[in-house]
């Protein structure tokens, strides 16, 4: 699913490994973004999450739908969500996140957001919102 070179927005996000849950960015324009991820199997949060049959969380699939405005990367503190999950993520598979901006005013970001599996199923879709940093900005 690799798409543009969008790595340098990649490298400022206010994240490191193991808690970057992007691998790249398909599409990126002012009011929308588009990126993947695919979910290692050996991750640690696996080993605990249903033992007989590992699922991803799904507070991971809520927050690894972050976006960013206009080109800038938005330093967010996520505070809010509401989010509607409808399939598991297994282990090792790749997702297909989008995020369609509905305002950002008063460094206060709200979009809408999608999680899409590797089998193009939706895995779970809401609304999130977050403060800019102001450092990050």
């Amino acid at each position: 699913m690799p798409g543009n070179d969008f790595s340098h927005i990649i490298e400022r996000l206010p994240y490191a490994r193991p808690f970057l849950f992007v691998d790249g960015l398909s599409s990126l324009d002012p009011d929308h973004v588009e990126g993947f991820y695919r979910f290692r199997s050996d991750s640690d949060f696996y080993r605990g999450h249903f033992k007989e049959v590992p699922v991803t969380p799904g507070v991971l699939l809520a927050l690894l739908d972050m976006t960013e405005d206009q080109g800038r990367i938005a330093g967010l503190a996520l505070t809010e969500a509401q989010m509607e999950f409808l399939e598991p993520v297994n282990p090792g598979e790749l997702v297909r996140v989008t995020g369609q901006r509905v305002y950002f005013r008063f460094g206060k970001l709200k979009c809408n957001v999608c999680l899409y599996r590797e089998n193009g199923l939706l895995a779970c879709r809401g609304t999130i919102s977050g403060m800019l940093n102001k450092e990050q900005v």
